[in-house]
């Protein structure tokens, strides 16, 4: 019986990859939101009723491929890091390994980039599962700012007093153990890494920056002084 049930697992999980991989096909040709379970199943020659026993919906076919984004750039940026560290690099070159790592990722896959980062698809309000995943970035750069500050390696911003109960919210929920003067700043440049690769991605940067790596590399650096892992200009 467990021999059968494995063999019906590996099935499951082939089609379930076959499926994904069409779906993949489609974000790429006509864009999230002109996915169709009807399209995918005809490509793979599949009937409905039998990929929507896989996928009862387009927005749970949607959701498994946002997690999955989320998922490979999060495994990359954390490999990036874990190298980095193993290196026993400056936290300021974890930080920016971490960026060229997301960058680079987001170069070799800009439809599923534009899934997770792009416009809103209609009609799909993202479900909790993608959250877990798509804080997977964030967390290593938390983790990075972290690691710094506990060995004195953080140059603390002050912090606006409008903003401290904010920061005080922040820290809270989801970066215990850091000062608040850092959680502003670092959702700034959190956010600010993600707009720098857009721009790139979506092509605002065409007939604009040309030399995008060196641009790119001085612009992660500029972010991380903001965050206080650099001291200031000349030290």
């Amino acid at each position: 019986m467990s021999t059968v049930r494995g063999a019906r697992e590996r099935a499951r999980t082939e089609v379930t990859a076959a499926i994904k991989g069409e779906a993949k096909k489609q974000l790429a040709a006509e864009g999230a939101a002109k996915l169709s379970l009807r399209a995918v199943a005809r490509e793979l020659g599949m009937a409905s009723s039998a990929l929507y026993r896989y996928f009862p919906s387009r927005d749970e076919l949607l959701t498994a491929l946002i997690v999955d984004a989320y998922d490979a750039v999060g495994e990359t940026a954390e490999a990036a890091h874990r190298a980095a560290a193993a290196d026993a690099a400056p936290h300021l070159a974890r930080w920016t390994a971490v960026a060229r790592a997301v960058r680079d990722w987001a170069l070799a896959h800009p439809h599923e980039y534009a899934l997770i980062y792009g416009s809103p698809v209609p009609g799909y309000t993202a479900p909790q599962a993608t959250i877990g995943p798509a804080s997977r970035v964030g967390s290593v750069l938390i983790t990075i700012v972290g690691d710094a500050y506990r060995s004195d390696g953080l140059a603390v911003p002050p912090l606006a007093a409008e903003l401290r109960a904010e920061a005080g919210r922040m820290v809270a929920e989801f970066a215990p153990g850091l000062p608040p003067g850092a959680a502003a700043p670092l959702i700034a440049a959190w956010s600010q890494l993600f707009g720098l690769i857009s721009f790139e991605i979506f092509g605002q940067f065409n007939r604009v920056v040309e030399a995008r790596e060196v641009f790119f590399q001085e612009a992660v650096t500029e972010l991380a002084r903001t965050v206080g892992l650099l001291g200031p200009r000349g030290s």
